[in-house]
């Protein structure tokens, strides 16, 4: 199950990189607290806590492609996720 725990560590560490980058950019420039950064940080909870159910659904027929699926959900939402950061600046 070795697997299973490290999806659970990269969606804990890129999100989490997500939030933090997030606060560095407010304080470099001075906007703590912006309503964008706020957005972004409830948005990467909101997907921590959607993967990290998916990946503890035990009911689910094909183990093995529905952690596939949820390790891509990570990907396309760390993306959409980052691209909003990148905008702020």
């Amino acid at each position: 199950m070795a697997n299973i725990r490290d999806l659970k560590k990269d969606i804990n560490y890129v999100l989490g990189d997500i939030i933090e980058a997030v606060y560095i950019f407010e304080e470099s420039n001075n906007t703590p607290g912006s309503k964008e950064g706020n957005e972004i940080i409830d948005k990467a909870i909101a997907t921590f806590d959607d993967l990290i159910a998916k990946v503890n659904q035990k009911n689910v027929e094909n183990r093995k492609a529905h952690l596939k699926a949820v390790r891509q959900e990570l990907e396309k939402e760390a993306t959409s996720l980052v691209n909003k950061l990148n905008k702020m600046g």
